[in-house]
């Protein structure tokens, strides 16, 4: 499984249309409207990196009314839940 975040620039005005059009597209598995910078993020699953190409390239940056996006790959996954479950085990 690959993990990637995706931020996402789009045109003004189109910003409710473009997030739920990436929301359906398989593969982004949360989009976030956001202050600052850029516009919307996209949390990503995918199979391998090769699928990524689908998702982002093909996917993603076709939808109407975005203009721009930039790819941050996840190496390793932290969550607040995830470690006190590994505590509760006596893994620290």
């Amino acid at each position: 499984m690959t993990n990637a975040i995706v931020l996402i620039d789009v045109e003004s005005g189109k910003v409710n249309e473009a997030a739920q059009a990436v929301a359906e597209i398989h593969g982004v598995r949360e989009v976030y409207s956001v202050a600052g910078d850029i516009d919307l993020v996209a949390v990503i699953n995918a199979d391998d990196i090769e699928h990524l190409t689908d998702i982002i390239p093909g996917g993603i940056a076709k939808v109407d009314g975005v203009a721009r996006t930039r790819t941050l790959m996840a190496f390793k996954t932290f969550s607040g839940k995830d470690m006190a479950a590994a505590y509760d085990l006596g893994l620290d």
